[in-house]
């Protein structure tokens, strides 16, 4: 039953963790995680002329109605694109969500790390370490892409708020799959994460079980005695084989025994002539 729950625990990390890695990959390479679709409302027939439609992700922006129709721009972070953009708040909404970029990298390069630590875990399970080193970067992948996710909701959030509202124009604006992607990369690698833990926890727990107790093994008393380094092995001869005697232990044993032997008592001769 162990093995099976240990089994089990070490597949469901390993479609998590890929499922995450995979998910959160394809969210950081593709450019749909805003789409953004401006216009204004025409009084006559009070119907809506789009004036601008994009999507745009963590590496460009792509418009997909307006004058710039047709055309990805790389997101500069460091100078300004040339793009005609129709208000202020849209472009400020494109400049604050690149605060949140680094974090779904550093999200990435974790879930990596995370990944092949994983895998190296279940081919040598006896480094029971390792499940519980790729668990704890699951972990912190998690929990960069999740900062990453709040401060990018949050920034759009703050520009929307303030974002003066007039009759005559509109401001449409969700969360595309891209952002979907990476949300649910957090859920699996967070799930990942706990499963590998736990797995540590299993392995250690048997690793113990049938760990030998110490009271089996003798203790080592000195380096010159007969009894150190003997062990209850099945090869091993117990007791050891008595060593020779020296010249010098022969004769004191010789002469400890004179010693403790009682004189014999005197013997009573009769002399001749004694008797009358």
């Amino acid at each position: 039953m162990s093995s099976c729950s240990s089994r089990a625990l070490t597949i469901l990390s390993t479609v998590f963790g890929a499922c995450g890695l995979l998910l959160v990959g394809v969210a950081v390479s593709t450019d749909y995680w805003l789409i953004m679709v401006e216009g204004i409302i025409l009084q006559q027939n009070q119907s809506m002329e789009v004036k601008m439609a994009l999507h745009s992700g963590l590496w460009r922006v792509c418009f997909v109605a307006g004058s710039e129709n047709g055309r990805c721009v790389a997101s500069e972070y460091f100078t300004e694109p040339e793009i005609e953009i129709t208000t202020e708040n849209t472009a400020n909404i494109l400049k604050m969500v690149r605060t949140a970029t680094p974090f779904p990298m550093v999200s990435l390069l974790f879930v990596f790390t995370a990944f092949i630590i994983s895998n190296i875990g279940h081919i040598r399970p006896q480094r029971t370490i390792l499940a519980f080193v790729s668990g704890i970067f699951f972990i912190l992948s998690g929990l960069s892409l999740v900062v990453g996710l709040v401060l990018y909701i949050s920034s759009i959030n703050d520009e929307v708020m303030n974002r003066p509202r007039e009759p005559e124009q509109f401001f449409n604006y969700h969360y595309g799959w891209s952002f979907a992607f990476a949300a649910s990369s957090f859920l699996l690698k967070e799930g990942a994460g706990v499963l590998s833990v736990y797995l540590f926890m299993k392995r250690y727990a048997e690793e113990e079980m049938y760990r030998p107790h110490p009271a089996i093994y003798r203790p080592r008393l000195s380096e010159g005695s007969d009894y150190s380094g003997q062990y209850l092995h099945p090869e091993s001869s117990w007791p050891p084989p008595k060593r020779g005697r020296s010249t010098s232990e022969a004769s004191s044993d010789i002469s400890i025994q004179l010693n403790q032997t009682p004189p014999a008592p005197p013997k009573c001769t009769l002399q001749r002539g004694a008797l009358i």
